[in-house]
């Protein structure tokens, strides 16, 4: 068993203390910063290394934020606009690698119209859209689309499961593509894995989340895992029947924290010390994923949203960004080399610090 690792609650002033860094002479970056970025239960997730480079996650919906929106202008547009917001908290001022996990609106919807409002420098993506995929999915063919056009000016790379990302800073490994998963360990044992039961959970989707992009990001000893919306047989494949990657500090659920993502067994085997939900009012976290994990007291949930679902039991509210939609906070990350690390409510600006874990 894991010995318990409390967290520390402390204010942001608190972190900053009295000093002052003029801003002609900014102070080196030490930390690894995450930032879960609220576009309404779809994925944005803003990663900015030591040296400054910057890697963003899907790009969240067009328009005016729904699966039947149209990219529209750029200065109106909701995710983006949020997203450009988060990159100038951070300082950034282009986004070096924009990441694509699948091509769902509510991930890649919302590209051309950040593509107006910030440079992007280079794409990283996967194969086309199965031909299935718009009549499960409405629209995601034409999401395709337009990011292809858009995607043509730039450097692009399709990786497969096991290549590592070129990031400055931090290794990022290739853990899921086009439902193709991981063969050798990266970080797991490979031995059989005592915490599977049964054969898994179904996928929800059948076309596109299987087929999702993940990566795992190391970062001195702190860990972290994104694995979009994979869900299905190539979820379960990373932890049974054997364990292929091991534990990380950091999981952002799966899927949104989906009936799907409710397995206990990628829980119990990734370890997480803290569990986000990038789910939106009345999509993703659902029930069943909250009870397995209220199973797991050591694993701590923050939530972007809190979810409106009856059933639902959501975390305390000091862990959710947003109550309802009249904001728009997002959780920012800062993690150290040693593996210790802080998460900050952009809500209430009160950040929760976790030591390096032993």
């Amino acid at each position: 068993m894991r010995p318990f690792l409390p967290a520390i609650v402390v204010s942001v002033a608190a972190l900053l203390g009295a000093a002052h860094t003029p801003a002609e002479h900014p102070a080196p970056r030490t930390t690894l910063d995450i930032y879960f970025i609220d576009v309404e239960g779809g994925q944005s997730t803003l990663l900015v290394t030591p040296s400054g480079e910057s890697w963003l996650i899907d790009a969240g919906f067009p328009g005016a934020g729904t699966f039947a929106s149209t990219p529209a202008g750029a200065d109106t547009a909701r995710d983006a606009q949020r997203i450009l917001a988060a990159a100038h908290d951070a300082g950034v001022q282009r986004i070096d690698h924009l990441m694509l996990t699948h091509y769902h609106a509510d991930h890649a919807g919302g590209v051309p119209e950040l593509a107006a409002l910030i440079p992007i420098t280079q794409f990283i993506d996967h194969a086309a859209p199965l031909p299935e995929a718009d009549a499960a999915v409405s629209g995601t063919q034409a999401v395709y689309d337009r990011y292809v056009q858009l995607r043509a000016s730039a450097a692009h790379l399709d990786p497969k499961p096991g290549d590592r990302l070129p990031m400055n800073g931090v290794e990022a490994t290739v853990l899921s593509s086009l439902g193709a998963t991981i063969t050798t360990p990266v970080g797991g044992t490979g031995a059989p894995n005592a915490a599977c039961a049964g054969p898994g959970l179904p996928a929800q989707e059948k076309t596109e989340n299987p087929r999702s992009l993940g990566v795992a990001v190391q970062f001195g000893a702190f860990r972290f895992l994104d694995l979009g919306d994979l869900s299905g047989a190539p979820l379960f494949a990373l932890t049974c029947p054997a364990d292929l990657i091991g534990t990380a500090d950091v999981y952002l659920v799966a899927h949104h924290g989906g009936l799907d993502a409710a397995d206990a067994s990628i829980f119990a085997t990734v370890k997480p010390r803290v569990a986000v939900f990038n789910n939106g009012p009345r999509k993703g976290g659902a029930a069943e994923t909250f009870a397995t994990l209220r199973g797991m007291p050591a694993i701590d949930v923050w939530q972007l949203h809190r979810a409106m679902a009856p059933a639902v039991t959501n975390a305390p509210d000091d862990r959710i960004a947003n109550l309802d939609e009249a904001t728009s906070a997002w959780i920012k990350l800062s993690a150290k080399r040693d593996g210790s690390f802080t998460v900050t409510n952009g809500r209430t600006g009160v950040a929760t610090s976790y030591p390096t874990r032993h």
